[in-house]
């Protein structure tokens, strides 16, 4: 791993965590174990209190057991991106038909820390300086290895994650369209009283069954 700026720590879901490895390992092939194409929702990168714990994309521990039927010992804390995520997942026709279609990451695989809060690898230069190879190697391997379609994919984020993924793919040609959405945490901390609206956005731009 590559020095971090001072007082960032690394966040790696899979880490040493056994249980969280299982956890992951029982998703996938409950979801995905077939080898139809689909199309990739990445938000940031893994936060503290959802896919940092579950490495599951925007499904906190709760979520995880009581949406996706997967239990664990980690404490059932709701997490705000997580419930968005799942309001558009059932309005969008529920958990099978959703996951059938889509496969939802991060840009980074890896979160980070700083100073005990939830830090972006956009947010200081030399982060994003690090953390970019991780991501290089993500998108790649999701694309070349996990039958990802290359015709577009979705950006949670409309400002610097989009702008990063933006410049990324048209210098290395992964897909032919990024498309942002705006991002959930955004939408539960500042649009809470417009759920239906932002929740009909994402299936405007998801598309149809």
């Amino acid at each position: 791993m590559p020095a971090l700026p001072s007082g960032v720590e690394w966040l790696n879901p899979m880490g040493e965590n056994q249980e969280t490895r299982e956890i992951f390992q029982v998703f996938l092939e409950k979801f995905y174990s077939d080898s139809q194409p689909r199309e990739l929702i990445m938000g940031i990168n893994p936060g503290r209190f959802g896919g940092g714990i579950t490495n599951v994309a925007f499904t906190d521990p709760l979520h995880l057991e009581r949406e996706l039927g997967i239990p664990s010992t980690f404490p059932k804390k709701p997490e705000l991106s997580a419930h968005f995520v799942y309001l558009v997942i059932h309005a969008y026709g529920g958990i099978k038909p959703f996951y059938d279609r889509f496969f939802v990451t991060s840009v980074c695989p890896f979160g980070f820390v700083k100073y005990g809060k939830n830090y972006n690898y956009y947010d200081e230069k030399p982060l994003q300086n690090a953390a970019t190879p991780f991501i290089k190697y993500h998108l790649e391997a999701m694309i070349n290895s996990c039958n990802m379609s290359r015709e577009r994919c979705f950006c949670l984020g409309e400002g610097k994650n989009y702008t990063f993924l933006k410049e990324l793919n048209r210098q290395k040609g992964y897909f032919k369209e990024v498309v942002p959405l705006p991002h959930p945490r955004f939408i539960m901390q500042y649009k809470r009283k417009s759920l239906d609206a932002y929740v009909q956005k994402y299936l405007d731009l998801l598309g149809s069954l």
